[in-house]
Formats: C-alpha cells, sequence, structure tokens
C-alpha cells in the first residue's frame, strides 16, 4: 500500500472518529493539533486503525509514535 492510500484512508479514520471534516492528515500532524485527541480518543484511533488497515501494533511501537507520518510508515512497514 502506498503512501498516498494511507492518507487516504487515515483522513477518513480521523474525520469520522473526531467527527470534524476540517482536519487535514498530514505527516507532521500530533495530537496536540487536533480537538479531542486525548488518551481515550489516542487508544480508540488505535484500534480503528488496526483493524482498518488489518495490522496489529505492539505497545512499544504505538508508545514511539510522536506524529501521523511515524503512523503511515509503521502501517506501510506492514502492509
Amino acid at each position: 500500500m502506498d503512501q498516498e492510500a494511507i492518507y487516504e484512508k487515515l483522513t477518513e479514520i480521523f474525520h469520522d472518529l473526531f467527527d470534524d471534516d476540517s482536519i487535514v492528515v498530514t505527516p507532521e500532524l500530533t495530537a496536540k493539533d487536533v480537538e479531542g485527541w486525548d488518551s481515550l480518543a489516542h487508544i480508540r484511533l488505535i484500534i480503528t486503525i488496526e483493524k482498518a488497515f488489518k495490522v496489529k501494533f505492539s505497545t512499544t511501537e504505538i508508545a514511539k509514535l510522536e506524529k501521523v507520518g511515524d503512523l503511515a510508515a509503521l502501517i506501510q512497514s506492514r502492509a
């Protein structure tokens, strides 16, 4: 799966999960940039992404994620 397809699907997930179609998903996007992205939303986001991309992340991998670009790279490495 290429980066464009990953970001397309991530954008859909972010819009749905945060109920905000104005979110622009970029590699530099972080939790600080999205209203409502707290620890609980983060867990829901990871679970939703795992289901959508049919992948499973370890706790260590999740803890290392700092921005959406890191997440997209992790997804691509599993695809």
